[in-house]
């Protein structure tokens, strides 16, 4: 029956947001964050008193909402950007000036050298996979045009696609078409750029936010749950929506990237 077939039937190019998708920015972050600051308390006489034991008086899950602030940050960041009025700005720096007020903020100025403050904000190039992501990206590329499109700068996006063996075949950054996502000019731009309409294109993500602004530009839709990245909540009309136009849903409980290959193995 025409009504059974998937929308995803006829697509041939997949686009992966990267950020909570691919990659797991919370551990990463927490994971590098953690040594830099217990290596700041173990080394005698590098920290100012005041600074120490303010340092001393934050608990882990004071760095959780830290870090939680600085991804806050970069997407309050990338939605605000207006690529008509606004000169072009970085994610990558981005992060660092952001990094910088966060530390005034919390009270941790002096914390790190300028040095360590330029090599903390890189830590956004260096992201571990989810489990599932490096075989399952293997799985879909031998079937699909596999590239990201995502709000990191290229060399960012590319550092992550080495350093965690991501095998996408195209690289595509909101800096290529300087508009940051959830702009049509990001979404299009690539679609463009792979040579084939719209609906010959899914964007996979975590974020219902990004799959609605690409389905409205006409892409399908796979979405997939991860912990703690979505922002809609369960109990809100949006979300319960958009079960209805998802064109695949995956769910926390099953294997990420290589459920949705097996998934779409099954429309061949």
């Amino acid at each position: 029956m025409p009504s059974k077939i998937s929308p995803l039937t006829n697509v041939k190019a997949l686009l992966f947001d990267i950020f909570g998708t691919v990659v797991d920015w919370r551990s990463s972050v927490t994971d590098e964050l953690s040594l830099r600051t217990f290596r700041k308390l173990s080394s005698e006489g590098v920290l100012l008193p005041a600074l120490k034991t303010r340092l001393e008086s934050l608990s882990q899950a004071d760095w959780d909402r830290f870090i939680q602030e600085w991804r806050d940050s970069y997407i309050a960041f990338t939605r605000s950007f207006n690529p008509e009025t606004d000169a072009w700005k970085s994610i990558d720096q981005h992060h660092r000036d952001s990094l910088v007020e966060l530390l005034q903020k919390w009270d941790l100025e002096g914390l790190f050298t300028e040095t360590e403050i330029e090599s903390l904000s890189l830590v956004w190039h260096r992201l571990t996979p989810w489990p599932d992501s490096p075989d399952g990206l293997a799985e879909l590329g031998r079937r699909y045009t596999t590239g990201t499109l995502s709000n990191g700068n290229t060399s960012l996006l590319r550092d992550l696609n080495d350093f965690g063996n991501l095998p996408f075949h195209k690289i595509f950054s909101a800096e290529t078409f300087k508009a940051y996502k959830p702009n049509p000019a990001t979404y299009l731009g690539a679609v463009r750029a792979l040579g084939l309409q719209p609906e010959e294109v899914a964007l996979v993500a975590t974020h219902l936010g990004d799959l609605h602004a690409a389905r409205g530009c006409g892409l399908r839709t796979v979405y997939i749950e991860r912990d703690r990245e979505e922002a809609w909540g369960q109990e809100e009309e949006r979300y319960k929506e958009a079960k209805t136009w998802t064109d695949l849903w995956v769910t926390e409980e099953e294997r990420g990237l290589l459920t949705v290959a097996e998934k779409l193995s099954e429309l061949e």
